[in-house]
């Protein structure tokens, strides 16, 4: 990786926080830097946090002095239901503008820059292309604030790019992003009792699975893939099918004049359909994601896959609603767990008798539970247990499909006897150091 001392704007953002948490498990990254006005909602390890705003003199102090060779803006505000068309545009173009701003001159020492964007910078219209390749521009000016915002912050982005020869500039056009931890407009919009659509319309529809997304990020991060990529999944729905897969009922009770009045009676219902969305209700849209296939990045989910992935985690989640005390940033105690010569354990911290797994942590563990209650205690050392190949197939091979960190973070609820279980497997096949070191500390906190 290129990529050793990162600027990431927006890490309180559900993005931001994702991303610096999977760039800290990157040996070759010594500094990552999260600036944003608000705190961190999730919890990093070593990323540095800065509270400031996107005041350019402000950023170029901190690129300079951090000598920062990558920036990733992951700012943007794709969905206006979330804030005015105001407090978007001075975030979306001013803060981009500012941004670009701290990056720039003759002695920056910026040599790439990623910048989150969004499919929104295409636009809805009766006569779009079955796909938009990244070669076309918008068939039609742009409609909404939002959709104006990309354009224009895109714009500037591209005469940063322009200006600055020597500087690896990135961009990623998003589809709908859909996930148990997310929360869109089209989200809670599919979670209405029963779904209206519009009548006499049922639009083509295009999602890319969180981990995906974050994927993506980290793949334009690890490898110098200038230019502007298309980021969605394999497949299109009609909306309709994307309903029929979530078990919701739909009723065409919109109108096809007057939409937008009529999607203000939803607003009783707790969602909020902006602008934005209500074009993409009627027309849908498609992305061309071949251009990032070729550089080497391998989708995990197609859209009908994230989906059904996301029916689960909901199901999940209300079988396990009390999730604990959810995240809360405090800086004198990440001062302390950062710096203190008296903290033990580090990079791992103690997660207390309060901790609870996430939903998509939750479904995991049970998968790993059941398969250690139905296997003999000896059934991963018989050549029963064991694929041709040696790598180890036998009743815990589920337990293999888990990351390195989804491992780590399951570890605090099993008891004694299923952590030397796990130990003993994982020592026989994948070996990962970390795994076996995060038991191993847990076995010290718990051993009988």
């Amino acid at each position: 990786m290129d990529s050793r001392r990162i600027l990431l704007t927006g890490l309180s953002s559900y993005w931001g926080g994702r991303l610096a948490q999977v760039l800290e498990r990157h040996p070759g990254v010594e500094t990552i830097i999260g600036v944003d006005t608000r705190e961190p909602t999730l919890e990093l390890e070593r990323t540095e946090f800065v509270q400031v705003s996107t005041q350019h003199a402000l950023l170029r102090r901190i690129v300079d002095a951090a000598e920062i060779d990558t920036v990733i803006d992951t700012r943007l505000v794709v969905d206006s239901g979330t804030t005015s068309p105001r407090l978007a545009h001075e975030n979306n173009v001013i803060g981009t503008m500012n941004i670009l701003a701290g990056c720039s001159g003759p002695e920056t020492p910026v040599r790439k820059l990623v910048f989150k964007s969004s499919g929104h910078f295409y636009g809805c219209e009766q006569d779009d292309p079955s796909f938009f390749t990244e070669k076309m521009g918008r068939p039609h000016p742009a409609r909404t604030p939002i959709e104006k915002d990309i354009v224009e912050a895109e714009k500037a982005v591209r005469d940063f790019a322009e200006r600055n020869n020597d500087v690896s500039v990135t961009v990623l056009r998003f589809a709908n992003g859909i996930g148990a931890d997310l929360e869109t407009s089209h989200l809670r919009y599919f979670r209405l009792p029963v779904v209206p659509t519009i009548l006499g319309f049922d639009p083509r529809y295009q999602f890319i699975h969180d981990e995906d997304m974050v994927g993506a990020l980290e793949h334009v991060v690890s490898h110098d893939v200038p230019g502007v990529y298309n980021v969605a999944a394999d497949g299109v729905l009609a909306l309709t099918e994307v309903l029929d897969l979530l078990d919701k009922r739909w009723l065409p009770l919109l109108a096809p004049w007057g939409t937008g009045v009529s999607a203000l009676g939803m607003r009783a219902l707790g969602v909020r359909v902006p602008p934005e969305m209500l074009r993409q209700l009627r027309f849908g849209r498609g992305l061309d994601n071949r251009r990032l296939k070729a550089t080497g990045y391998a989708y995990r989910y197609t859209t009908r896959e994230a989906i059904e992935r996301y029916r689960e985690a909901q199901r999940v989640r209300r079988l396990g609603q009390n999730e604990g005390t959810p995240y809360r940033y405090e800086r004198e105690v990440e001062e302390f767990l950062r710096r203190s010569p008296s903290v033990r354990i580090e990079g791992q911290r103690s997660s207390g008798s309060g901790w609870q797994p996430s939903a998509r942590q939750l479904a995991d563990l049970q998968r790993v539970l059941a398969t250690l209650e139905a296997a003999p205690e000896d059934a991963a050392a018989t050549p029963e247990g064991r694929k041709p190949d040696g790598n180890g197939g036998g009743p815990l091979a589920a337990f293999e499909e888990l990351r390195a960190d989804e491992v780590i973070a399951i570890l605090p609820s099993l008891e004694p006897g299923d952590l030397r279980e796990l130990r003993r497997h994982e020592a026989e096949h994948s070996a990962r150091t970390t795994v076996l070191g995060a038991i191993d500390r847990a076995l010290e906190r718990r051993p009988s």
